[in-house]
């Protein structure tokens, strides 16, 4: 196999990572809607890093492995980590005045911070065509929100703060996965921002017994630790400029999962701006595919 047929598995192996992750991304924003209804947002993403922390302790015991706690970029990792707590939880906030539909969109304002951010971060530059298929996917989007159709809550403020943070967010990863080990990254994902939110939950902890909603609390961060991993080990193998599109397949699984959870059934304009999405990356696949090998995979 030569280098550039490498590179191009590389970089569909990553994709496949991001469609995984940003699955698991949609079942843990479910969870986190349903039990926002329920108890207060600091103990909602209480509940999704300590879970998560839980689960990494289990796969990376670094007890026995300590080499797991050591990084070549501490303070990228502690300011990397801290991006992701800060944008989660103005994500969840947000949901408890938005519908769903309007944070996703405006969360996937994601790929076009990413692509900007990218070039002169990380020297992924971007050519025209990827650039249409980043647009053309957000326009699906678009059409399943209608931002503006009939106003929006100010707290969609929150999750543009949100989307920008995650943007960061995502470079951090692809940085760091130049230096450390995916272990490494996951493990300081989840104990930052379960140290640092244990601090502040029992100021608004409130005592729950449906036996739904405690296992809800344990399993969304599951989802979200075993997505972030994915996200990770994605982010090791394909630029962060090529995995950014992929984000917008989660309005699809958000759509069947707001149909079987909470009974919404997407109407005309959902069901055509995903078509557009899934046109978009199903794009965006070929290229990597036909085009990869030959010339710029950022083109």
């Amino acid at each position: 196999m030569t280098a550039a047929e490498q590179a191009q598995r590389d970089r569909l192996t990553g994709i496949a990572l991001m469609c995984g992750a940003v699955l698991l991304f949609a079942f843990s924003d479910a969870s986190a809607k349903f039990l926002n209804s329920r108890m207060d947002t600091i103990q909602v993403v209480w509940a999704r890093y300590m879970s998560a922390f839980v689960l990494a302790l289990f796969m990376f015991n670094p007890i026995k492995r300590p080499h797991v706690m050591r990084t070549g970029r501490p303070w990228l990792q502690l300011g990397r980590s801290t991006l992701l707590l800060v944008s989660t939880g103005l994500n969840f906030v947000a949901l408890r005045y938005l519908q769903l539909d309007q944070a996703i969109a405006i969360i996937f304002c994601t790929p076009f911070i990413v692509a900007a951010l990218g070039g002169p971060i990380l020297g992924e530059w971007i050519k025209w065509r990827r650039w249409t298929a980043i647009i053309v996917g957000f326009c699906g989007v678009l059409l399943v929100a209608r931002p503006g159709a009939g106003g929006i809550h100010p707290a969609a403020i929150l999750s543009v703060i949100g989307a920008f943070c995650y943007a960061v967010y995502s470079i951090s990863t692809r940085i760091l996965a130049r230096t450390d080990s995916n272990e490494t990254t996951n493990f300081y994902s989840n104990l930052v921002g379960a140290v640092l939110v244990s601090i502040a939950v029992p100021f608004f902890w409130t005592p729950q017994s449906d036996p739904v909603v405690i296992v809800l609390m344990c399993i969304m961060g599951l989802f979200s630790g075993m997505g972030h991993y994915l996200l990770i080990r994605g982010h090791r193998l394909a630029p962060a400029s090529v995995l950014a599109p992929f984000i917008y397949t989660e309005i699809v699984w958000m759509i069947a999962l707001g149909y079987v959870v909470f009974g919404d059934v997407p109407n005309r304009w959902t069901l055509a701006g995903v078509a557009v999405v899934i046109a978009s990356g199903l794009y965006l696949l070929y290229r990597e595919r036909m085009v990869g090998p030959r010339r710029n995979p950022l083109d």
